[in-house]
């Protein structure tokens, strides 16, 4: 667990507040209402704390999921395991070792972004077409869907390869 956890917490916004921009009428609003056959007048009758209680929590999860794409270090404890956690132990030393060479390498926006947005095109855009295949939507449909969680998908993923820290198990 990140020592500045509370990082999950503020990427889970990034969601919400692409969302305004992006699904705005003067962006893509107008677009994606007609698509799904929306009104204006139908929108507003959604619980909106319901729905942005949900998606933000949703988007904690995001967070947390994502960051194990972007943090390549997670993967060396995961290969050393719990060993690494107890003291003096051989497992301990090893990945300390290791971390104090490469713990703070591809630690970058760019990195994390890149990363983010390979989760968006190859995670977000099979799981949007496959729902949209089903639901007999179109292309435009699903490359609506795609550029948002392209876009937030890789502000998330940039922001948190670059500012979570993890302490050292030692």
């Amino acid at each position: 667990m990140p020592t500045n956890f509370y990082m999950f917490f503020v990427a889970a916004a990034i969601p919400l507040a692409i969302g305004a921009v992006y699904y705005h009428p003067m962006v893509v609003g107008n677009a994606w209402m007609k698509t799904n056959g929306f009104t204006a007048a139908q929108l507003q009758k959604g619980n909106m704390a319901v729905i942005f209680g949900l998606s933000y929590i949703f988007s904690v999860l995001t967070a947390v999921m994502l960051s194990a794409v972007v943090i390549h270090q997670g993967g060396v404890f995961g290969t050393i395991g719990t060993a690494a956690l107890e003291a003096g132990s051989p497992e301990q030393a090893d990945f300390a070792q290791m971390m104090a060479k490469y713990g703070n390498n591809f630690r970058t926006f760019g990195h994390g972004a890149l990363h983010g947005f390979g989760v968006a095109l190859l995670f977000a855009l099979p799981i949007i077409g496959i729902n949209a295949l089903f639901e007999r939507r179109g292309w435009k449909y699903i490359l609506i869907h795609f550029g948002y969680w392209a876009i937030t998908l890789t502000l998330m993923g940039g922001l948190l390869c670059q500012t979570l820290k993890y302490a050292s198990p030692s």
